[in-house]
């Protein structure tokens, strides 16, 4: 792939329903210029959420190439990431390899549950090194970028490389924490999650947005596709999507009514792209792609708005309720989750409580027990007689022995749950164990 198809190019095939431009054997015929915009912009969001990510963690005072954050579990205040989780430490760095390899090193965490997600700038996991892959006694591993010889490490002759698909990556550890007597052992751990060597730039972030107007947003997309190419595998997007630019890499003046109704419908559906996947006993499963997308673009898109930083469902299975309108509730009633004794996880598993905000994102939401989550590992949850549990999910207390099993939904306005199941075993990844509904109470 040469730069300049790279410069002209950011445009994606119809996928989850969304119908493609139409081609002819020789090449585009007609082309569908609404259909090719749409599909840019979806192919382009992940870029710019992860630029936006970028911008908000150096903001807080944060440096390229070090860890930053791992004091405090996130909160209703915790809004630089959208969907967080309230079972782990985060600790998170910005790495930037054009200066060379850089080398991670992780403590021995016995049998915590951890994990360090690899992210390259198309938010698919390069790697995730954790108790899953390499287990609880940590290690030493070099990230290389493309073409970068790894260095030798110790005594070694072929030390542990994470080859990396951009230059940028977004390194994210989750450590689990069992309750803030937990607190100061996981604080301890993670201030042992370092980063060395390498020489980074600048901490200077694009200032993009998903809001920009259709000519801005593509050329902050084509610009960062010039910094962080894509792989081969997307060249023929790439290719059909030139229909969309002129050869200054600018948005066709003669079809902009055009592009722009291509926008708004990327827009709106990327919104409700998780639950617009066809429920399955009232849940929606994430596709095999999650976290590592390949050519699935429009759910990679989805992804990037309401679940950045998605682990593979070999690490986490994340489940939505179909909910009462695209996975989001909107009533006043009250409901029961009602969980087995046997839940097949191999880690641990829980479920958020999230306001769902109008351009799709997701936060947690205050409220007066400050619970954001319950899991197998809630301290005071009463379980039945045969060991499983009943959640109660309501805006108010439902009072008596509920309150102990109650996961508190806003007060007022949309709300969404996220199920989490961490290290599934083979009978959730291959649909033999289904999770029951959710019902009115």
């Amino acid at each position: 792939m040469n730069r300049r198809e790279i410069m002209l190019g950011m445009g994606g095939l119809g996928l989850m329903g969304l119908a493609g431009p139409s081609f002819a054997q020789g090449g585009v015929k007609d082309p569908d210029f609404k259909a090719i915009a749409r599909e840019a912009w979806l192919y382009g969001l992940p870029l710019i959420e992860m630029e936006v990510t970028r911008a908000r963690h150096f903001k807080g005072g944060a440096r390229p190439n070090v860890f930053a954050g791992g004091r405090a579990l996130a909160d209703h205040t915790s809004r630089n990431v959208t969907t967080p989780n309230n079972d782990t430490l985060y600790r998170s760095a910005w790495v930037d390899l054009s200066g060379g390899p850089v080398t991670l090193t992780v403590p021995p965490l016995g049998d915590r549950y951890w994990s360090v997600a690899v992210m390259d700038m198309y938010t698919n996991n390069n790697a995730v090194l954790g108790t899953r892959t390499v287990g609880g006694k940590g290690g030493t591993f070099v990230l290389a970028a493309p073409g970068q010889v790894a260095p030798v490490l110790d005594d070694r002759t072929e030390p542990y490389v994470v080859r990396t698909a951009t230059t940028l990556v977004w390194v994210l550890a989750r450590v689990l924490i069992d309750g803030p007597e937990d607190m100061a052992a996981v604080q301890g751990a993670l201030s042992q999650f370092t980063l060395t060597g390498g020489k980074p730039g600048p901490a200077t972030p694009r200032p993009v947005s998903r809001e920009a107007a259709s000519t801005a947003y593509f050329t902050d997309v084509r610009a960062l596709m010039a910094a962080y190419p894509p792989p081969v595998s997307d060249l023929k997007i790439i290719r059909q999507s030139r229909w969309l630019l002129d050869e200054r890499g600018e948005v066709l003046k003669t079809d902009t009514a055009e592009v722009d109704a291509g926008v708004a419908e990327a827009r709106e559906f990327v919104k409700g792209g998780w639950a617009r996947q066809t429920p399955i006993q009232g849940w929606t499963y994430p596709p095999a792609s999650l976290g590592d997308f390949g050519q699935d673009y429009a759910f990679r898109a989805a992804i990037a708005l309401g679940g950045l930083a998605a682990l593979p469902r070999v690490e986490a299975m994340y489940l939505r309720p179909a909910g009462e309108r695209n996975g989001v509730f909107l009533s006043e009633k009250p409901y029961r989750f009602s969980l087995p004794a046997q839940v097949p996880v191999d880690a641990f598993w829980s479920l958020s409580m999230y306001e769902a905000m109008d351009d799709g994102q997701l936060f947690f939401t205050d409220n007066p027990m400050k619970r954001y989550a319950i899991g197998d590992r809630t301290k005071g949850l009463k379980r039945r007689a045969d060991g499983g549990v009943d959640i109660w999910i309501s805006r108010t207390d439902p009072g008596g022995d509920k309150t102990s099993n109650w996961l508190p939904a806003p007060k007022t306005g949309p709300y969404a749950v996220t199920w989490r199941g961490y290290l599934p075993k083979p009978a959730l990844l291959n649909g033999q164990w289904r999770m029951p509904p959710i019902e009115a109470a």
